[in-house]
């Protein structure tokens, strides 16, 4: 039932991707430039939402939270490669799938570019392990725990920070 439930979202997300226009090449140049922040609403609002139904979800014991550590080193040299594809091809390894889904062919470079990045660091781990990834290991913790706070003290001035950039851009025309 996990795997349908899976699929089912998997493939609404598409939907609000495709329906949102953020797989628009034009749209993923516009916000690298910061002139068009269509992806940064979608996305932060993603994580908004996201952010407020798992704790709710944990509050309510229906779920549990699995935290991934916090290594400095692995994800700074991460968003640097993530930043660098993006910003040479133009689209991000999820935005890429959905334009090769609407036919734009030059998106499956993108995709190959995932799937080499994904095998050198397969191969590059064990190395990586004993070094990059052991750079600022803060082990399991979320920011609240960091913060020594309940996460509502984080999530609700984070709700209201988003809802006014959200304003702002709309003022500002982004």
């Amino acid at each position: 039932m996990d795997l349908t439930y899976g699929l089912v979202t998997g493939i609404l997300f598409g939907i609000f991707l495709q329906r949102s226009e953020v797989l628009r090449h034009d749209r993923q140049l516009g916000a690298l430039r910061l002139r068009d922040m269509t992806i940064v609403k979608f996305m932060l609002s993603t994580v908004v939402v996201a952010m407020v139904g798992v704790y709710l979800l944990v509050d309510l014991e229906m779920a549990k939270l699995s935290v991934k550590p916090l290594v400095l080193g692995g994800n700074i040299v991460g968003g640097l490669a993530f930043g660098l594809g993006w910003g040479l091809l133009g689209y991000c390894p999820g935005t890429s799938l959905g334009a090769l889904g609407e036919g734009r062919w030059d998106a499956l470079w993108g995709i190959l570019g995932s799937l080499c990045g994904a095998a050198l660091y397969a191969e590059a781990y064990p190395a990586m392990k004993a070094t990059l990834l052991t750079w600022g290991d803060f082990g399991k913790v979320t920011l609240p725990q960091l913060l020594g706070v309940n996460h509502w003290v984080v999530i609700v001035p984070m709700v209201a920070g988003a809802l006014l950039l959200f304003r702002w851009f709309e003022r500002k025309g982004l």
